[in-house]
């Protein structure tokens, strides 16, 4: 990841000629924003302003949105690691011998992905159709949990009704947890992960509702994203 950004930005050795490279002091400041808006939006989630961001880093609006136009590009370059290690976590679980415990681990893992940083725990209940690199990776894990629910499933231990979708409605849900209790009480995102994980288990213990239609699903997740930045109109100027 990190090669390909620098050479986005004319750093690396195989940029494209006709693009120029980034001056020294531009390149500090990109730094040093995207490190702020880490802090930032670690703190406070994505509802956090870009006004916010610029005073964490002390530069001026202005160099903010001259290094990132739009929120997204900012969220994109922040969370781009974190959702690496996202789509990596597919992998690790697969590697699991046992279909259960290769499954369970990995709800257990994100969502304490979701623990650790308020803002990656928004950006993984939003959809952002901008950042493709961003996309991609969300893509590359969802690929990677569907052979995960296979696997379970085939074992007999994960119920036969459990969908993808049942993952998104539990990290919105984790991610509802986490900013309502804050620092108040930090663990009690264990006990609803756990609550589900058990309810996820083979043999179902009742017929459930039918899950949102993945349409319906995505749309959710988009209109998120873009109510995240509809409070930074007009801080350009």
């Amino acid at each position: 990841m990190t090669s390909r950004n620098q050479n986005a930005h004319g750093t690396g050795g195989t940029a494209d000629s006709a693009t120029p490279p980034m001056r020294s002091d531009a390149e500090r400041n990109r730094g040093r924003i995207i490190a702020a808006a880490r802090t930032v939006f670690g703190r406070e989630g994505l509802n956090a302003s870009m006004a916010s961001v610029a005073r964490e880093t002390g530069v001026g609006i202005a160099t903010l949105f001259r290094h990132f136009p739009a929120k997204e590009d900012l969220v994109a370059a922040v969370f781009a690691d974190r959702m690496e290690a996202y789509a990596q976590a597919t992998a690790k679980a697969l590697a699991n011998p046992d279909p259960w415990d290769g499954f369970s681990g990995y709800v257990w893992e994100v969502c304490a992905m979701q623990a650790v940083d308020r803002g990656f725990a928004d950006v993984m209940t939003m959809s952002f159709p901008g950042a493709q690199a961003l996309e991609a990776l969300r893509a590359e894990a969802y690929q990677g949990f569907l052979k995960l629910i296979s696997r379970a499933k085939d074992s007999g231990q994960l119920s036969e009704d459990f969908t993808s979708r049942d993952l998104v409605l539990l990290l919105m849900a984790n991610a509802g947890v986490l900013s309502a209790t804050g620092d108040a009480a930090p663990d009690a995102w264990r006990r609803l992960v756990a609550w589900m994980i058990q309810s996820f288990q083979a043999p179902a213990r009742g017929p459930l509702p039918d899950p949102p239609e993945d349409a319906a699903l995505y749309e959710a997740m988009r209109r998120a994203s873009h109510g995240m930045g509809s409070s930074e109109t007009g801080n350009r100027h």
